[in-house]
């Protein structure tokens, strides 16, 4: 597709092209923005540590593009919130942000209290797991915003490998990406398979779009998210940066097998809301999966349930502190 060729050509970056941090802090100021960096967790006490240090030593004291590094936080039952505080990170437990809200656990929630808690026009999430931690997992993603006015939303691509090898380089995206996600993606809505790894955990998007749209509080909430800015602003609206490499723990397949039942949910729901399908029957929550011993053979199910947060707009505690007389 002629769309998707032109795409990547204007809004597909290389980290490397940002190198000059100087300047993205120029252009930052020039511009009046804030930056906030969240790191949501649960139980993430080995690497949040090292996640910490790096951005607040190379991004906010030898470099100012920081504003705030904060950690919004599930109800960890390890140290991560004492070691990112201990860091120099501002900590926050998700259910103690707009507790008139009530507080849902999943990584979704974190993301949307984020909204209300933090103060950046830009705001960049970054996970709490990756191994190789490097400032241009932030930078790289808040630079093409800074320098592209017409970009709302930038999302991160890179290899993901089992373990580190050499040779030929992968491209594509994790797992459920491959086989769930862009399948999905090249039947229903082909423009969006320009976006290389769609469930990658970073990204950087301005305010006016994180506050305008709901957010799925568990595995579909990137999913939901593309869907949501591109039937809204267009496929114009993205921006992507390889950022080389990503290491970090690698989940089992039951595991991937909870997180696709669960971005399928909100797929589905998507593509009825948007009118693209007549009315889908009743879908069940129950996910079914086998474990075997021997000959014997014993069904496991959960219940997943894809609820969702509204745009942060409609909260009337986020309006009065951001938008105060409407």
């Amino acid at each position: 597709m002629k769309t998707i060729d032109k795409w990547l050509e204007t809004n597909t970056f290389h980290h490397g092209e940002f190198w000059d941090i100087l300047n993205i802090i120029k252009e930052k100021e020039k511009k009046g923005l804030k930056v906030s960096l969240c790191i949501p967790t649960l139980n993430e006490e080995k690497t949040i540590g090292k996640e910490v240090v790096i951005f607040r030593s190379e991004l906010m004291e030898r470099y100012p593009l920081l504003d705030e590094i904060a950690i919004i936080d599930s109800g960890s039952t390890d140290n991560t919130l004492e070691v990112a505080a201990n860091f120099g990170a501002d900590t926050y437990l998700s259910a103690d942000i707009l507790p008139e809200e009530g507080f849902k656990r999943g990584k979704g929630e974190n993301l949307w209290k984020a909204i209300h808690q933090l103060e950046g026009d830009i705001i960049c999430y970054v996970d709490a797991d990756i191994k190789n931690i490097h400032p241009r997992f932030a930078y790289g993603l808040i630079a093409p915003l800074i320098y592209h006015d017409e970009m709302q939303y930038v999302k991160a691509f890179y290899d993901r490998p089992l373990t580190f090898s050499s040779g030929r380089r992968e491209s594509g995206g994790g797992r459920v990406t491959e086989i769930l996600v862009r399948p999905l993606f090249s039947l229903f809505f082909p423009e969006l398979t320009a976006l290389i790894q769609p469930l990658s955990g970073e990204y950087a998007v301005r305010r006016p779009v994180l506050e305008k749209i709901p957010f799925p509080i568990g595995y579909g909430v990137e999913t939901s998210h593309i869907l949501d800015v591109y039937r809204e602003w267009g496929l114009g609206a993205f921006g992507q940066c390889d950022l080389d490499q990503r290491v970090h723990r690698n989940q089992s397949t039951n595991a991937l097998g909870k997180m696709a039942f669960g971005i399928l949910q909100s797929f589905l729901n998507r593509i009825e809301q948007f009118g693209m399908v007549d009315k889908l029957p009743e879908m069940s929550t129950i996910f079914r999966q086998f474990e075997a011993e021997g000959n014997q053979y014993d069904q496991v199910t959960r219940e997943i349930i894809e609820e969702e947060r509204p745009p942060m707009i409609t909260v009337k505690e986020y309006r009065d502190k951001f938008h105060p007389g409407t």
